[in-house]
């Protein structure tokens, strides 16, 4: 017979500490509130919307904060051109030592170096579609390393994510961003199913896609 996991009592739950991301007060905390440095974020949306950028941005804030260390796993895009111009858009050397690119590493070798001190506390893996990851795998990589932050990005046909696996971490995940016309949309288990504010990527794409009266309600 499997071993039961042990009771949790309501005393022990409430004393319980959590590592939170202390995000500066800001766009990107409206957006994300002061979520938990552990478990999975999903964001996903149509090619062309902005979610490059949106990860750099947010990648780049993370690293700024003390004792944390960000790896962007570019699966897809790989160490490329379009990756060199989205690092020096978002002037990511202003992070140099706290945030590096893992140029396609396969999950295999993620969960080697994942396992050694002083390894990143944060990842981003771009795109979960390239990652070869189906439920239980995933499950494992959050299991074996639930001290750590895994970010997940994804393709999206409309508002659905592509693919299985899209739709499994989309379903588990702690954190939930829609990207859609240059502006990330968010839903945390910890913010209770409400929607928090809006985040604009880029302004001057933004007004393009939604109307001025709408920007300039989300930036009030």
């Amino acid at each position: 017979m499997p071993k039961l996991k042990r009771a949790v009592s309501v005393d022990q739950l409430i004393k319980k500490k959590f590592i939170d991301i202390p995000l500066p007060e800001g766009p990107l905390k409206d957006l994300l509130g002061t979520p938990e440095r552990s478990g999975s974020w999903f964001v996903y949306g149509e090619s062309g919307n902005g979610k490059t950028t949106f990860l750099m941005q947010m990648a780049k804030m993370l690293a700024s904060l003390p004792k944390t260390k960000v790896a962007y796993d570019t699966l897809e895009e790989g160490a490329r051109k379009s990756m060199q111009a989205a690092v020096e858009e978002n002037h990511m050397w202003h992070v140099r030592n706290s945030f590096f690119i893992l140029d396609r590493e396969p999950i295999p070798e993620l969960r080697n170096r994942l396992s050694k001190p002083k390894s990143p506390n944060i990842t981003i893996i771009d795109s979960v579609q390239y990652a070869h990851l189906d439920k239980r795998s995933y499950k494992a990589l959050l299991s074996d390393f639930e001290t750590k932050l895994f970010i997940f990005n994804s393709h999206a046909q409309g508002k659905r994510p592509v693919g299985a696996i899209g739709r499994d971490i989309l379903f588990d995940a702690d954190v939930k961003i829609r990207i859609e016309g240059f502006v990330a949309f968010s839903i945390s288990r910890l913010s209770r199913g409400i929607s928090t504010r809006p985040y604009i990527i880029w302004e001057r794409e933004a007004r393009k896609y939604w109307s001025d009266h709408q920007i300039d309600k989300w930036k009030k």
